[in-house]
C-alpha cells in the first residue's frame, strides 16, 4: 500500500538524520584513535575526545595514552604538537618504559629525543641486585618524590629535591634527600649536598655520594664510614675508599683512627687482567702508640701483614700459582687480628710454583717459606725455606704391555735453608734427591690382591748436622724402600628398608714396610717430610666399617664411616733414630698421628679410631680417639659436631683434649668450643649468633662473641660484642653496632658471624 506524502517526508528525513549521526560517529572515532609523526615513523594517540586543531596543534581530552617504541604516556589532557613532537600533558600524568614509572602532575615530553621535564613526581626504577653475602639484598625497586624531574635520555635523569628510598614509600624507614641528583638506570644514583635521614630524621650529611642503582655496576667512590668501641683501642672511626678504574680490576683503600693505640691501614686489590688470570693482595698494618708498660713505658704492638693471592692458567699446559703471607710479628698478629681463629694462628706460609703435566711427566718451579711461630714474648720461630726447587717426575707407567710392572720416579734439586732457636744453616743449602720406583700389582680372583712396591733413594746434602751445630760437609743418604700391600676380602651384607637401600661393609687392609740404609739419622737437616724417614720395620693394619645408603630416586650416600688403625714396629729403635727422653717426631710417626707419642723406643702406636657420620642435610658428627696401650690410657680426643635442625637454626660443637705423658711430648691441652646461630645476617628478619671458646686446661675463657639484630625489607640494625683474651698480650671488650642499609652496605663495623669449621 501506499504511504501518504507527509509520512514518506517524515521518513526521508529520519533516514538523513540517522546517516549523518553515523557520519559524526564515524569521524569522531577516527579522530579519537589517530597516528600523529613521529621520528622515524608514528606515535599512536588514544583518547575519548579530541577537542579540535589549531594549526599543528591536536588536543586531547580524557583518558589520554600515548605510545611510542615501547614508551607509553597517559594522562587527562594532551596537547601534541606534530612539527615539534612535543607532548604537554596535564592531569594524573604517567610515564612508563621498561623498567621506569613516572607519576606528575604536569609534564612536557618530546616524541622524537625521548626528553622531558615533569613537576611534582612520585617515581620507581626497578632494581635487579647483584646477590651478595655479605650486603642484606631486597627486591623493592628505587623509589624518588621530586620537585622537578628531568628526562634527558632513555637512561638519565636529572632530580631536583629529591627525596631516594628502598623502602615502602608510604612509610619509608630511611630515605636520601639531595637537592640535586643524577639517576642514572641500570647504574647509579649521585646525590650532590645530600643528608641521610632515618624515619625523616636528618643523621649524616655527605657533600656527594653514590649508591648502586643496577645489577653488575661498579662504582668508584669512598664507602660507608665504618664506627666502633674496644676497651683497648678505644672509639674507632674509619671509612674506606672504592677504586674501580676497569671492569677487571677495583682496589679498596682504607684506614681506622683508634683514640688510644694510632691508626691502622687496610688496602685490598683485585685483579683479571685475562681469563684464567686472578690475583687478590691484602695489606693490613698499624702504627701503634702502644699500651704502658712496666714504669708507664709505653710499650708498641704495631706492624704489618702482607697476602696475595694469584692463580693463572698459562698456555700449552703451564700453571702458576702463588699464596704470600708476610707477617712482620706474632704479637701484630695477636694484639690485632679481628677475630680470635686469626689471632691464634701461628704460622704464616709463602708458597710459589710453575708446573706443567704432560704425557705422564710433571715438571715443577718452586719456593717455599714457612714460618712456624713458637711463642710471641720472645719471639722464637722456626723457618724453613726452598729458593727455588726444581723437580721432574712421572707418574706409574707400564714400559711392558703384557708384563704388569709400572715404573715412576722423581728427582728433584734446590736451595734450602732451616733457622730455629737450635741453629741457622747458611742462606743455601743445596739438596737434590732420585727416587725410582717400581709397582708390581698381583691379583687372585676378584677379592685377593697384592702390591708391592721398591724404591731407591738417593739423596744428597750440602751440609749437616755435627755436634749441635751445622757443619758444610756434604754427604749422600742412600735408603731402600720395600713395600707390600695387601688387599684382602671385604665382608658385605645388603637389605631393602621400604624404599631404600642399605649395605654395610668391613674393609681390612695390611701395609707392611720396610726401609733401611738411613743410618746417621741425627747428622740430617729438617727441611721438610722427605728429610724425616728413618730406618723402619713396620705393619699397619686397620678395619673400616662403611655404611651405604641409597633412596628411591637412586641417589647413594655414604652415612657413616668407622676406621680402626694401628701400626707395630718390629725395630723400636728405627734404626737409632729415636731419642729416648725427647719429642720425636719422624714420617714412621707422623703417618699413623699427627701428635708426638714416642719419648722411648717401643713396639706399637696408639689405636687410632676415626668415626664419621655424615648423612648429609641436618647434622654431621666426627669423633677421633687414639689410645696408647703403652701408657693405657686416652691420649687424644676430639670431637665435632654440626646440627642444622631447622631452615634458620644452626650448632657447632667442638672439643679437643690432648693429654701426653711425660709433657715433654706434648703440653697438655683441653678446650671447647661451640657456635650457636639463628637466622642469617644478610637476610631479612632476626638473627641471632652467639660462641665462645673456653680453655678447661687454664680455666679461663678465651673468646666470645654475641650478634643480633633485625633486618627489614629495606634496612636493620646489628650489634655485637667480642672478647678476645690472650695471656700477656691482649685482653679486648669489642662492641659494635651497625645500621644495615640494604643493597648499599652498613654505618658501622659489624664483623661476619664467626665460624668454628
Amino acid at each position: 500500500m501506499r504511504l501518504p506524502k507527509e509520512a514518506k517526508l517524515r521518513q526521508a528525513a529520519i533516514q538523513t538524520l540517522i546517516t549523518a549521526a553515523l557520519i559524526y560517529l564515524a569521524a569522531i572515532g577516527a579522530c579519537a584513535q589517530s597516528r600523529v609523526p613521529a621520528k622515524g615513523g608514528s606515535a599512536e594517540i588514544d583518547a575519548k575526545t579530541v577537542v579540535g586543531r589549531k594549526g599543528d596543534l591536536i588536543t586531547y581530552e580524557g583518558d589520554v595514552e600515548l605510545t611510542y617504541e615501547g614508551k607509553r604516556l597517559r594522562c587527562d589532557h594532551l596537547d601534541y604538537n606534530e612539527k615539534t613532537r612535543v607532548a604537554n600533558a596535564r592531569g594524573h600524568v604517567q610515564f612508563d618504559y621498561n623498567n621506569q614509572h613516572i607519576e606528575a602532575d604536569d609534564g612536557t615530553y618530546n616524541v622524537d629525543t625521548g626528553s622531558g621535564v615533569f613537576h611534582n613526581v612520585h617515581g620507581a626504577v626497578k632494581v635487579q641486585p647483584r646477590p651478595n653475602a655479605a650486603v642484606l639484598v631486597t627486591q623493592n625497586p628505587l623509589t624518588f618524590e621530586a620537585r622537578e624531574l628531568n628526562r634527558v635520555d632513555e637512561r638519565t635523569y636529572k632530580i631536583r629535591d629529591a627525596h631516594l628510598t628502598i623502602c615502602n614509600p608510604d612509610k619509608p624507614t630511611w630515605m636520601f634527600y639531595a637537592p640535586f641528583a643524577t639517576l642514572y638506570v641500570d647504574q647509579k644514583v649521585a646525590l650532590l649536598n645530600a643528608n641521610f635521614r632515618l624515619f625523616r630524621i636528618p643523621l649524616i650529611w655527605l657533600p656527594y655520594a653514590t649508591a648502586p642503582a643496577g645489577k653488575n655496576i661498579r662504582q668508584s667512590g669512598f664507602m660507608i664510614p665504618m664506627i666502633g668501641q674496644s676497651s683497648l683501642k678505644g672509639f674507632i672511626l674509619g671509612d674506606a675508599y672504592y677504586w674501580a678504574p676497569k671492569q677487571w680490576f677495583d682496589a679498596t683503600v682504607g684506614g681506622e683512627l683508634m683514640s688510644r693505640r694510632g691508626w691502622s691501614q687496610t688496602d685490598e686489590i683485585r685483579a683479571t687482567p685475562w681469563d684464567n688470570v686472578n690475583l687478590t693482595a691484602n695489606y693490613f698494618g698499624v702504627d701503634d702508640r702502644g699500651l704502658p708498660g712496666a714504669g708507664g713505658v709505653l710499650v708498641p704492638q704495631g706492624g704489618h701483614e702482607t697476602k696475595v693471592q694469584f692463580d693463572a692458567l698459562l698456555p700449552d699446559g703451564w700453571r702458576a700459582v702463588a699464596s704470600v703471607d708476610q707477617l712482620s710479628s706474632l704479637t701484630f698478629r695477636l694484639a690485632f687480628a679481628e677475630t680470635f681463629g686469626e689471632a691464634v694462628n701461628a704460622e704464616a706460609n709463602t708458597t710459589a710454583f710453575l708446573s706443567n703435566n704432560f704425557h705422564g711427566f710433571s715438571v715443577n718451579f718452586g719456593f717455599l717459606q714457612n714460618r712456624d711461630f713458637l711463642s710471641a714474648q720472645p719471639q722464637t720461630l722456626v723457618s724453613l725455606r726452598s729458593t727455588p726447587e726444581v723437580s721432574f717426575g712421572s707418574v706409574e707407567q707400564a714400559p711392558w704391555a703384557q708384563l704388569p710392572i709400572y715404573l715412576s720416579f722423581d728427582t728433584s734439586i734446590g736451595g734450602m735453608y732451616r733457622s730455629d732457636p737450635n741453629f741457622t744453616t747458611p742462606a743455601i743449602v743445596q739438596r737434590s734427591e732420585v727416587v725410582p720406583r717400581m709397582t708390581i700389582p698381583l691379583h687372585w680372583g676378584s677379592r685377593l690382591g697384592l702390591t708391592t712396591t721398591a724404591a731407591l733413594r738417593v739423596t744428597r746434602y750440602g751440609a749437616q748436622v755435627q755436634s749441635g751445630g751445622i757443619v758444610d760437609d756434604s754427604f749422600v743418604r742412600t735408603t731402600g724402600e720395600f713395600t707390600v700391600d695387601l688387599g684382602l676380602p671385604s665382608l658385605e651384607r645388603t637389605w631393602k628398608s621400604g624404599s631404600t637401600k642399605w649395605k654395610h661393609s668391613i674393609e681390612p687392609d695390611i701395609v707392611y714396610r720396610y726401609v733401611t740404609g738411613v743410618n746417621d739419622f741425627g747428622r740430617i737437616i729438617r727441611f721438610d717430610s722427605d728429610d724425616t724417614i728413618t730406618d723402619t720395620n713396620e705393619v699397619e693394619y686397620g678395619l673400616t666399617n662403611r655404611l651405604y645408603r641409597r633412596t628411591a630416586n637412586g641417589s647413594a650416600q655414604e652415612v657413616v664411616t668407622w676406621r680402626l688403625v694401628q701400626k707395630y714396629y718390629f725395630d723400636p729403635t728405627f734404626g737409632g733414630a729415636l731419642v729416648p727422653g725427647q719429642r720425636n717426631v719422624f714420617e714412621a710417626l707422623d703417618s699413623i698421628s699427627p701428635f708426638a707419642f714416642a719419648d722411648e723406643p717401643r713396639h706399637i702406636s696408639p689405636l687410632v679410631s676415626d668415626f664419621l657420620v655424615t648423612p648429609g642435610g641436618r647434622y654431621d658428627f666426627e669423633s677421633r680417639l687414639e689410645y696408647d696401650p703403652q701408657r693405657h690410657h686416652l691420649t687424644t680426643i676430639g670431637t665435632l659436631f654440626k646440627i642444622h635442625p631447622y631452615e634458620k637454626l644452626t650448632m657447632t660443637f667442638a672439643h679437643f683434649d690432648i693429654d701426653e705423658n711425660p709433657l715433654v711430648l706434648q703440653p697438655h691441652s683441653n678446650q671447647v668450643r661451640a657456635l650457636l646461630g639463628y637466622g642469617d645476617q644478610t637476610q631479612s628478619g632476626w638473627y641471632l649468633t652467639t660462641g665462645f671458646s673456653y680453655d678447661v686446661e687454664q680455666r679461663f675463657l678465651q673468646n666470645q662473641v654475641v650478634q643480633g639484630g633485625y633486618n627489614g625489607s629495606c634496612c636493620g640494625l646489628q650489634f655485637e660484642y667480642r672478647r678476645i683474651a690472650l695471656p700477656t698480650i691482649r685482653e679486648e671488650n669489642q662492641f659494635r653496632v651497625a645500621l644495615v642499609i640494604a643493597n648499599l652496605g652498613s654505618f658501622g663495623n659489624v664483623r661476619r658471624q664467626d665460624k668454628i669449621y
